[in-house]
């Protein structure tokens, strides 16, 4: 099957199960979207809701958030984990929003990037969810999907992130980026995961990567078996 009929499968069978994709991070505004999409680096995104309420209680603004000190600010967000590193981005983020944007959250990607703590996927999902702009942010989660379907070959993140928006039109870009987060998290996981059974493993995985993960399953099994 070629990449593009894949494709075309996998966006139509993603349409049924996910019509009207949530973005999974709670949120009001650009501001907030950005704070909690910073916080999920290394976190999920339900840790990432547990915590925000009580940092958005504190300070919901630019404003608000220059006001507390990064220690402060660690506090709060500690259970999110790199809490030095995220909060002196938050703290530092905030300043620079104020100074330099008039305390509103840039529109394109090349600015956000400018900003603490925001690398080129952060900036993709706010530019994408708050804005509307096209882009297509790829996670750890997207880029394996992305290989493990055949719709890309897995050699980088920027590789994957061309390769998937060569394949879907603009328009879909951000749908179908929650929708393939939605699809790993509740039907395709990176460990013990059966790719016969899999509504879109069944048809995209090829034989080869469906025999190099049976490899790698068997030599982990072994590994734990030998200790």
């Amino acid at each position: 099957m070629k990449r593009a009929d894949k494709a075309q499968r996998i966006q139509k069978l993603l349409e049924e199960l996910y019509p009207h994709p949530a973005v999974p991070l709670d949120h009001t505004d650009p501001y907030t979207l950005l704070l909690a999409v910073l916080l999920s680096a290394q976190c999920t995104d339900a840790r990432v809701n547990q915590v925000t309420p009580a940092l958005f209680a504190r300070a919901r603004t630019p404003q608000d958030m220059v006001k507390l000190s990064p220690a402060e600010i660690r506090a709060i967000i500690r259970p999110c984990g790199l809490s030095p590193q995220k909060s002196r981005a938050i703290h530092e983020l905030s300043r620079l929003l104020l100074e330099r944007h008039g305390g509103q959250v840039p529109r394109d990607l090349e600015t956000l990037e400018t900003l603490p703590g925001v690398g080129h996927k952060t900036a993709s999902v706010v530019a994408s969810h708050a804005f509307g702009m096209p882009a297509f942010p790829v996670d750890t989660h997207i880029h394996r999907l992305a290989a493990r379907w055949g719709l890309s070959n897995g050699s980088s993140v920027e590789r994957t992130e061309s390769d998937l928006k060569a394949l879907f039109a603009p328009e879909t870009w951000e749908r179908v980026h929650l929708q393939i987060i939605y699809f790993g998290r509740e039907h395709c996981p990176a460990l013990r995961h059966d790719l016969a059974r899999c509504p879109i493993c069944c048809f995209a995985a090829s034989k080869a990567r469906a025999r190099l993960e049976r490899q790698t399953r068997s030599g982990k099994d072994a590994s734990k078996r030998a200790r």
